[in-house]
């Protein structure tokens, strides 16, 4: 009896293809129907979600929207009746205090009035009552160390004739009678018969109890409320430290986040909706709605794998079954047909060529339903998911472009930054400019014209890349305003010393040369922050005052310094891009050369000196790429 062949089986094999096609088409049928019910679940959980979450959040805003209307309505009362016993200052202690009693919601009551306005009164008149617990106190408040009239909540809703909420603060009361909490208070301004403002009627709530309310909305065991005001500060916040402190925009500074950006423009302007976006890593839907009249927004935080549980465990229990039964289904049949299986020597001998990175070598396809033509498409599939893979890694190096593309943009919205347009000074020559090591960099120059006076800086912010450039921008601009100001050098230097000190956690600093140069007399004044000494007249300029960079310690005091007169004398300005630019021996450009060739710039005009001692560090760096941002402003007055 002969052998039979393989060919020979795969006719005489019926058993083998049935079992194949019917598995196949059982997984065809599965998957088209969970598909199918999988999307309309998603879709109807989402709604649900959607729907859940918006029901709960209109109950809060309509619980909070009633107390604020409250306030609202209660201060409206007791304007009418301040006004009809105006003539009875003592009287309105009692309305103050009454307030309180009959809105157990309002915290406290001020109804405070101008300066001298009961001249046997004085300068202060304010009847304040404040709610402690159980009791109630009532109190003048005002004196030379509370000067009501001077505060917000006093002095908004004269400014713009119109009631107001105040954003959330802190109250202060030298008479110790002061809340222990946050406030926020609903003023209206106090008119006489004539129209003429006399007064500010202000009324507190807690915001204790506001954030008590809106923390208490979870329509999911993970999700949470906050609340924002008008210029984005937190109120309500799970993560204390960012209450009162930090922005909705806060960390969008470090990590540009256009869909939190875009989520907090919408809720400043007074938007209802919903956005599905990633917070704190997490896929997350946002449901944000406005707080009546007052620029307040609420939003609920809802993560979606709390939204999606219970669905993404039934899919998995579901796709477990049918995977179960599949390969139950396939583990019967293989066992059916095991004993008509031939040795795969032709499939092996392909498959050993795959191995050995030949991938792609054909595989035999004789259209076998058996276990050879799955093993044969198994080994396809692989070779598909390598084919697959080499894709993805083109569209990564792609991506990588792209990205080396957005700093290429990043670079040109820095460079815009500086500026392009020189003072046109009459006896002024000025020439700057700025080459990031990096597509942006940290380094920056600057002036700015004031009348018959020039102020100009240079700077060399810590670090290189992305959080110096930020460093960078913010640096500039504070030069900017200060400078067109008009304040001194060194008032410049501690302003923004103690600005750029705040909130600094990441430790950065800028060494700067700031100088103010007189047009007409060739006075210079100056301050230098542990900046390289600047080059006058071919020899490095004599400084007294070891001035610590800015950015490092608040409060430090800088301290300025004077020449009398540098008409005539050529000033060169750098960053340490230009002394420590290394070539390929590592050895460095150095101050002599500097001033080697500064001796010889004398009749040069300040845009040839910038060229050639560019073109002089290019020289020395002899092909090496540059290892620091160089920046270089040259100045003559003539």
């Amino acid at each position: 009896m002969s052998t039979p062949h393989i060919s020979d089986y795969i006719k005489q094999s019926l058993s083998r293809k049935l079992s194949l096609w019917i598995v196949s088409f059982a997984a065809l049928i599965f998957i088209i129907s969970l598909g199918f019910m999988f999307s309309q679940s998603l879709r109807t959980v989402r709604q649900e979600a959607v729907n859940r979450a918006t029901q709960v959040l209109d109950n809060t805003t309509l619980r909070v929207n009633s107390i604020l209307q409250m306030v609202e309505i209660a201060t409206e009362n007791t304007e009418w009746v301040i006004k009809k016993h105006i003539d009875a200052p003592d009287s309105m202690f009692i309305y103050s205090k009454q307030i309180l009693l009959n809105n157990p919601d309002i915290n406290g009551c001020s109804i405070a009035f101008e300066p001298y306005y009961f001249r046997d009164r004085g300068l202060y008149f304010s009847a304040f009552s404040l709610r402690e617990g159980d009791e109630i106190k009532t109190t003048q408040e005002g004196n030379d160390h509370y000067e009501y009239f001077y505060m917000d909540w006093y002095l908004m809703p004269k400014l713009l004739d119109r009631p107001i909420w105040t954003e959330p603060f802190f109250d202060y009361n030298p008479d110790d009678v002061t809340y222990n909490a946050m406030i926020a208070s609903y003023c209206k301004p106090i008119k006489d018969d004539f129209g003429i403002f006399i007064g500010t009627l202000s009324v507190d709530i807690s915001l204790d109890w506001l954030s008590n309310t809106i923390s208490a909305v979870k329509p999911y065991p993970n999700s949470y409320s906050i609340m924002i005001g008008e210029g984005g500060t937190y109120f309500v916040h799970p993560d204390k430290e960012k209450l009162f402190y930090q922005t909705i925009f806060t960390e969008t500074l470090e990590t540009p986040n256009p869909e939190i950006s875009e989520l907090g423009h919408a809720m400043l302007r007074g938007e209802e909706g919903m956005r599905q976006l990633v917070i704190d890593g997490a896929e997350s839907y946002v449901f944000f709605k406005p707080l009546g009249n007052t620029g307040w927004s609420v939003a609920i935080v809802c993560p979606e794998s709390d939204i999606f549980s219970g669905y993404t465990r039934l899919r998995r229990i579901v796709i477990g079954i049918v995977l179960f039964g599949l390969l139950l289904m396939l583990f019967a049949f293989v066992r059916i047909i095991r004993k008509e299986m031939e040795p795969l020597k032709k499939l092996a001998t392909q498959t050993g060529t795959i191995a050995e990175g030949h991938f792609d070598q054909t595989l035999p396809d004789d259209g076998r339903t058996d276990e050879i033509g799955q093993l044969s498409q198994s080994f396809g599939n692989m070779q598909q998911s390598l084919v697959t893979y080499i894709e993805e890694l083109k569209q990564t190096t792609a991506m990588t472009a792209s990205l080396e593309n957005e700093l290429k943009v990043a670079n040109n919205i820095q460079m815009s930054m500086l500026p392009s347009v020189y003072p046109d000074f009459k006896g002024l020559d000025l020439h700057a400019s700025m080459s990031p090591a990096k597509e942006v960099g940290g380094d920056l120059y600057g002036f700015v014209e004031k009348e018959n006076q020039l102020y100009f800086c240079v700077g060399d912010v810590s670090g290189k890349g992305v959080p110096a450039s930020l460093f960078m921008a913010q640096s500039a601009q504070l030069f900017r305003v200060l400078a067109a100001q008009g304040s001194k050098p060194e008032d410049i230097a501690t302003y923004m010393n103690n600005e750029l000190s705040e909130n600094n956690d990441a430790n950065m600093f800028v060494t700067m040369f700031i100088g103010l140069l007189n047009i007409d007399t060739g006075r210079l004044d100056f301050c230098n922050c542990g900046h390289n000494a600047p080059v006058l007249d071919a020899k490095f300029l004599d400084m007294k005052h070891a001035n610590l960079p800015l950015g490092l310690f608040k409060g430090f005091e800088f301290e300025g310094e004077t020449v009398d007169d540098i008409r005539g004398k050529m000033m060169l300005l750098y960053t340490d891009g230009l002394n420590e630019a290394e070539n390929p021996a590592k050895e460095l450009f150095g101050d002599d050369h500097i001033l080697e060739f500064m001796a010889k710039a004398g009749n040069m005009t300040a845009e040839e000196v910038l060229d050639k001692l560019k073109a002089e560090v290019e020289k020395h760096r002899d092909g090496s790429d540059p290892n620091d941002d160089m920046t270089l402003m040259c100045l003559k007055l003539s």
